[in-house]
């Protein structure tokens, strides 16, 4: 399954990935469409059998703070607000999920089963000075402890930590409140400052806490020898906005089938809003520390497959202001693409081929009126080789070009520029081109 990795038109942001039995579930926020804000009244659980990571399936709606079609809102008595980031646990047979309420105090709610759905079973109780984040628990991620202790993680621009009552998993335990978990003083450089999305893992015997930072738009990590810190800052995992569209970012590791993995969001249309689910995967070194590792199209995949249609839309870099955009649930073409636009993906396995001199690299575009070149690049848009071009036209269309018969593994990008006489430059470098909607590469 490649990136994003759940159904192309489902956005689910956020995502805290668990292991339960044999299903990897993902909890995360739900985003609406070209939406001017950020998730929903509503949660949804997606799912995958370990052994079979590119079928994700869904349940329907997990949890609500408002009445949806024939469910009735989980919150119905005291609010009808946005729920964010989603966490879920397991303690002695039920599943706990922890929700922040934009504008509430949180709550806990309870399942007998990994993907719900959850009953509410309580908002926080805790002595006003025992929490932090005025007590609405922004972005919660749980720890559950091989002793059974509890802990929860939390907070927007500074980090806070609290143990819960083990027993009914929704009491702050009073004087448990620590802050700061992550070091935020002045003298910090601000892209190791905490700002939000906290998550707790345990991993090899110490603890992990995965945060977005105040600058930048990283998941950034900090190790601990205890789940009550000191946590020394170690680095970042993935950075969502190299040669992309950037925005915030949340996700977390997770194990799967002996593999680690991050798991993070990327935006389309053109907002900070409307984000997908993505994953690459990750090596955890001896001294416990995580290498960066890069945007990818790939998420569970190898490689991809340069002989059946790939569509835009899971594009890992796009340059020059081109972004996704969603026109139905069928359609979500990569659009404003102009003079100097990229559009690149990674990685292809183009296999091995010993006859072939020259393949053909096909394009589905719709027309926007101008006459253009995409040149067809390897591994590198700026320094990489150019083994071709395809010319597009007015209309809307196929448009086909001859390129270089290619081996091995590459990432492939497409480079685009105008070719329109007698108009005055200034014009063509700022009009849409062309959008640009799938291609496919022909031996």
């Amino acid at each position: 399954m490649p990136n994003p990795i759940l159904p192309l038109w489902e956005y689910i942001p956020d995502a805290e990935p668990r292991v339960f039995g044999d299903r990897l579930y993902l909890y995360g926020s739900h985003d609406r469409v070209a939406c001017d804000a950020f998730c929903d009244h509503k949660l949804k659980v997606w799912y995958a059998d370990v052994d079979d990571l590119s079928n994700f399936k869904c349940s329907g709606v997990s949890f609500s703070t408002r009445d949806a079609d024939d469910r009735p809102s989980d919150t119905k008595e005291w609010t009808q607000s946005e729920l964010y980031a989603p966490d879920v646990v397991e303690k002695d047979g039920k599943y706990y999920l922890y929700a922040y309420i934009v504008g509430s105090k949180g709550c806990v709610g309870v399942a007998d089963k990994p993907e719900g759905p959850f009953k509410l079973l309580s908002r926080y109780k805790y002595s006003e000075n025992d929490a932090g984040d005025d007590g609405i628990f922004n972005d919660a991620g749980v720890l559950v402890d091989d002793d059974g202790k509890v802990y929860i993680y939390y907070g927007f621009t500074e980090s806070n930590f609290n143990e819960i009552n083990p027993v009914n998993m929704y009491e702050i335990i009073g004087g448990s409140h620590m802050r700061p978990v992550i070091p935020d003083s002045d003298d910090v450089p601000e892209d190791r400052r905490f700002f939000e999305a906290s998550s707790p893992r345990k991993i090899n015997g110490r603890y992990y806490l995965i945060y977005s930072p105040r600058k930048g738009s990283r998941l950034a990590y900090a190790i601990s020898d205890s789940p009550k810190g000191p946590f020394e800052y170690k680095g970042y995992i993935v950075d969502n906005s190299v040669d992309y569209p950037g925005g915030n970012n949340h996700g977390s590791l997770m194990q799967v089938n002996g593999q680690w993995y991050i798991f993070y969001h990327k935006m389309t249309n053109n907002t900070i809003m409307s984000r997908r689910a993505c994953v690459e995967p990750v090596e955890i070194l001896p001294d416990g520390t995580v290498p960066p590792v890069e945007m990818t199209s790939l998420g569970f995949d190898k490689s991809l497959d340069p002989y059946k249609p790939t569509p835009a839309e899971i594009a890992c870099v796009l340059k020059g202001g081109c972004f996704v955009t969603e026109l139905d649930i069928f359609d979500r073409p990569v659009v404003n693409i102009k003079k100097g636009a990229v559009i690149g993906f990674k990685y292809f396995d183009f296999g091995d081929d010993f006859s072939s001199v020259r393949y053909t690299c096909a394009l589905k575009v719709r027309g926007q009126g101008c006459h253009s070149r995409v040149d067809v690049i390897l591994d590198d848009y700026e320094n990489g080789e150019v083994i071709g071009e395809v010319r597009v036209g007015l209309s809307d269309g196929v448009y086909k070009g001859k390129i270089k018969a290619v081996t091995g593994r590459h990432a492939l990008f497409f480079r685009v520029t105008h070719e329109t006489e007698g108009w005055t430059a200034p014009y063509f470098d700022e009009k849409q081109l062309f959008e640009f909607e799938s291609f496919v590469i022909m031996k």
